[in-house]
C-alpha cells in the first residue's frame, strides 16, 4: 500500500512539474482620455481590454489603468513603455516621433473613409508598419485603434476651399507634418500644446484649431468657434502599445489573451469613436455651430495643396517607398 502511495505521488508530482506554473502578472496601461467608456474611445479599449484580460486569464493577469493623463502626454507614455516602467501604452500622432514611418498615415487626405483605414491598417500594411516600428523602437503594436477624422473650426468665417483659410491662425500639434499642411493650404499654423487650447481660443492668440468631432464637443469648443468644415483631412489612429520585451516573458498562452484582448479593445474604442463622431455632429449643430461640408470639387482642392506638400516634407524623414506602400494599400482597399 505505501509503495503504492509512493508511485501515485511521485506520479502526480512529474504531471505537476509538466505543467507551467503561472506567476500572477501585472500590467499597466496608461492614456490620456478620460476613463467614462460611452464618451471615450480610448475609455472604452482600455475597459474592454481589462475585463477581457482579467477574465481569460482566471485573474492570473492583473491590469492597472492609468487614464486622463495620469502618467503624463502622450509622449510621456511613450518613452515610459519604451524604459518599461509602464507596459502598456495606447497613443495616436506622437508615436511618429520615435517611429516616424507611422507619420504616413496622416498624409492629408489619404484615407477617404474609416472602413478603407481599417481595411489598411488590419491588413498586411498594417503588419509591416508594427514589424518595422517594433523593430526601432521596442514597441509592439498589438493593434491599431482610432481617433478619427480630423476637422477644422475657426471663430472667423465658414471655410469650404484652402483659399478661405488664408490668414487664419491655426493651432495645431507640435508636429511638423500639421505645419506644413495648414501653411500649405494658406493658414498660419501655430503650435501649442492641448492643455493651453482653450485659453488659446478664448482670448483670440488663435482663430481655429483641427481635431476630430468627438473631440471638438467634448471639449465645448463651439462656445469658442462658429464656424466647422467637415473635410477630414487626417485620419487619426491609436497605437495600442506594449513593451517587447515584457511582452516576450509572458507564458505562450497568456501572450495570446493579451493580442486577443487588445484586437477586441481596438474594435470597441472605434465603435464609441464612430457613435460620438455621429452624435457629436448633431449637437454641435444644435449648438449653433456654421457646418460646412466640401463637395469632392473642393476636397480636390484642399488635397491639391495639402498633399505634396506633406509628402515633400515626408520624404526627408522616411524612406519614400513606405509613402509608395500606404498609397497602395489604401487603393487597394477602396477599390474591394
Amino acid at each position: 500500500m505505501k509503495s503504492m502511495t509512493k508511485a501515485l505521488l511521485a506520479s502526480a508530482m512529474a504531471v505537476a512539474a509538466s505543467v507551467p506554473a503561472f506567476a500572477e502578472t501585472t500590467i499597466t496601461l496608461g492614456h490620456v482620455d478620460p476613463v467614462e467608456w460611452t464618451t471615450s474611445k480610448k475609455g472604452a479599449a482600455a475597459k474592454v481590454f481589462k475585463e477581457l484580460v482579467e477574465a481569460e486569464s482566471a485573474g492570473r493577469i492583473k491590469v492597472n489603468v492609468y487614464p486622463s493623463g495620469q502618467l503624463g502626454g502622450e509622449t510621456d507614455l511613450v518613452q515610459s513603455a519604451q524604459e518599461g516602467t509602464l507596459t502598456m501604452a495606447m497613443v495616436s500622432g506622437p508615436f511618429a516621433r520615435v517611429c516616424p514611418e507611422a507619420g504616413v498615415l496622416e498624409i492629408p487626405y489619404l484615407f477617404p473613409s474609416a472602413p478603407v483605414a481599417w481595411s489598411v491598417l488590419d491588413g498586411d500594411f498594417g503588419k509591416q508598419l508594427s514589424e518595422h516600428c517594433l523593430a526601432k523602437t521596442g514597441l509592439r503594436t498589438l493593434a491599431y485603434g482610432e481617433t478619427g477624422f480630423r476637422n477644422f473650426t475657426n471663430s472667423k468665417r465658414a471655410v469650404s476651399e484652402p483659399k478661405d483659410l488664408a490668414g487664419l491662425k491655426i493651432r495645431v500639434m507640435t508636429q511638423p507634418l500639421y505645419v506644413e499642411m495648414v501653411k500649405a493650404m494658406g493658414g498660419e499654423p501655430t503650435p501649442i500644446a492641448w492643455p493651453e487650447v482653450p485659453a488659446a481660443l478664448t482670448t483670440g492668440v488663435v482663430d481655429g484649431q483641427e481635431n476630430p468631432v468627438s473631440v471638438i464637443y467634448a471639449n465645448k469648443f463651439y462656445e469658442m468657434q462658429k464656424y466647422m468644415t467637415l473635410d477630414g483631412h487626417v485620419y487619426g489612429a491609436d497605437f495600442f502599445l506594449i513593451n517587447d520585451a515584457i511582452f516576450s516573458k509572458l507564458p505562450a498562452e497568456d501572450q495570446q489573451i493579451v493580442k486577443r484582448a487588445a484586437q477586441v479593445a481596438a474594435i470597441a474604442g472605434r465603435a464609441i469613436q464612430q457613435i460620438n463622431s455621429a452624435e457629436g455632429l448633431t449637437a454641435l449643430a444644435a449648438k449653433g455651430m456654421t457646418i460646412t461640408t466640401p463637395t469632392a470639387e473642393q476636397l480636390d482642392k484642399f488635397r491639391a495643396v495639402a498633399q505634396p506638400a506633406v509628402i515633400s516634407w515626408l520624404e526627408k524623414e522616411v524612406d519614400p517607398t513606405w509613402i509608395t506602400k500606404v498609397q497602395s494599400a489604401v487603393d487597394a482597399a477602396a477599390t474591394k
